[in-house]
């Protein structure tokens, strides 16, 4: 992990706490809060962050971060080890809360909701916001265990079987495993587990999909079948991917977001931009190699 935060074994898009508090978030707080922008007009962000500061006891994570992340598109976020690129991701579904020395000031909202409110529910934000962590990590449960999981737990109707299967093809794997669904999610590949793991984090149709390096730990054509599914996704789903590749990123993103020593959001803009005409000499020297 680049920002030596603990990861967490919870479903992603969920977790295994009393799913009755929904109330907490409320829906015209978060999930309607979208402005009604006229034709032609620059939709508003679905996330964005103002003067967002993360400090770990005394030690500041990020420092005064501003973006606005744009609705179904990949916005990869890359920078050396310990920038802060993980904790920035981790703030947008307030995984941060789980370490006891982690403070954030500052405001980060989802829909023009400040997720930070004293109002908003974490449990409930996660259901909205998904995510798939670097190491592969199915539940020691059948294939369909594993993808149903996040319906049960936030008791969610409607046909499961169905879903499941959906779950399944959206994330490119249904055709490998539709004949095994009760086997064991961990005798799968790597790159199979992973898809996996996405497969879970769709099913409960999540608005934003976050994604801690989803491909460090896969081969190469592994590797390629998540960067595949991962622009597919793009269709359906705002998705935020931190990725120590460069190259990935410029695959894969269509916005692109520097974070350099000191927790510092040094440029943010398109990903063509990014690569090949980057505004600040930082950006250019870290993208070309120069330290990082």
């Amino acid at each position: 992990m680049s920002d030596n935060t603990p990861q967490t074994d919870e479903p992603a898009g969920g977790e295994t706490a009393d799913p009755t508090n929904d109330d907490m978030l409320v829906e015209t707080d978060v999930a309607a809060a979208t402005s009604g922008s006229t034709a032609g007009a620059t939709p508003d962000p679905v996330i964005r962050s103002r003067d967002l500061d993360v400090f770990y006891g005394e030690e500041q994570a990020l420092d005064s971060i501003d973006i606005d992340i744009p609705e179904n598109r990949v916005t990869a976020i890359i920078g050396p080890s310990g920038c802060g690129k993980s904790t920035f991701l981790r703030c947008i579904n307030r995984m941060n809360d789980r370490i006891d020395a982690c403070r954030v000031t500052g405001e980060l909202s989802l829909r023009g909701k400040n997720v930070y409110d004293d109002d908003v529910d974490p449990v409930a934000l996660r259901r909205r916001v998904g995510m798939v962590f670097q190491e592969p990590n199915p539940f020691p449960k059948s294939i369909y265990d594993n993808v149903a999981y996040g319906l049960e737990i936030q008791n969610i109707e409607g046909d499961h079987d169905e879903i499941v299967e959906q779950s399944l093809k959206r994330a490119a794997l249904w055709d490998e495993v539709s004949h095994q669904l009760d086997s064991s999610g961990l005798e799968l590949s790597g790159g199979q587990q992973q898809r996996l793991c996405i497969a879970r984090a769709i099913a409960p149709d999540p608005e934003v999909l976050l994604m801690d390096e989803p491909a460090s730990a896969l081969d190469p054509v592994a590797t390629s079948q998540v960067e595949d599914l991962i622009e597919e996704l793009a269709e359906d789903y705002t998705v935020v991917i931190v990725t120590h590749n460069m190259q990935q990123a410029a695959r894969i993103s269509d916005k692109t977001a520097v974070f350099l020593t000191g927790g510092e959001l040094v440029e943010f803009g398109d990903t063509d931009q990014i690569f090949e005409n980057p505004e600040h000499q930082r950006v250019e020297d870290y993208i070309t190699g120069k330290f990082g």
